[in-house]
């Protein structure tokens, strides 16, 4: 893969209504499957909805948004409920959307050991690093993508409809992108990096 990805790639709110072929989601999926995971645990799993599907599943979404509105699981990240609105509108603009589970781990409202905790850090950063496969992917091939995290305003509604037990990590919007945005604002290496050598 050309490194330019890396540097061209970008966050796409805005899809065109034309559909993905399953060919390019499988395509995409696979950059994810083989990604680098602690103890090769390989914690990911991808459910993908389209169509009538993909409206049920925002459906469930949104009631849980609401629900959130009324009775906070989540009552000190509130500021992000409006956000959350637009992320689902967003939502249901691309054609696709990608469920992101963590195989091993169960829902961030039960407590669990330190143990077990770092097994959980682990298996997000080994996610993340199978995600960002999947967007990088996608850019190659010129797809847009969306990586969200709001799925935790609904997580019981979501899991609930999903019917797992693993944790929801978020989720993806892919399709082709209907915008095309300029770079957003990054830290400098100075501002970011610390040498001790």
């Amino acid at each position: 893969m050309n490194s330019d990805y890396i540097y061209s790639r970008r966050s796409i709110r805005k899809f065109s209504d034309k559909p993905v072929p399953k060919e390019i989601i499988e395509q995409i999926l696979d950059a994810g499957r083989v990604a680098p995971s602690a103890k090769n645990r390989q914690p990911w799993k991808y459910i993908v909805f389209g169509g009538k599907q993909k409206d049920d599943l925002l459906n469930c979404m949104e009631k849980g948004v609401a629900r959130e509105e009324l009775e906070p699981m989540l009552p000190n990240s509130s500021r992000g409920i409006t956000d959350c609105k637009n992320t689902l509108r967003i939502m249901r603009e691309a054609p696709i959307i990608i469920i992101v589970l963590n195989t091993n781990g169960n829902s961030p409202f039960i407590e669990i050991n330190c143990d077990d905790r770092i097994t959980e850090i682990c298996d997000t950063l080994s996610i993340g690093a199978s995600i960002e496969n999947i967007l990088l992917k996608s850019t190659e091939i010129g797809i847009g993508t969306l990586w969200i995290a709001n799925t935790c305003f609904a997580y019981p509604e979501l899991t609930a409809f999903l019917d797992t037990g693993h944790q929801l990590v978020g989720a993806i919007a892919l399709g082709y992108s209907g915008e095309t945005p300029s770079a957003r604002p990054r830290k400098t290496a100075s501002d970011i990096i610390e040498y001790r050598m």
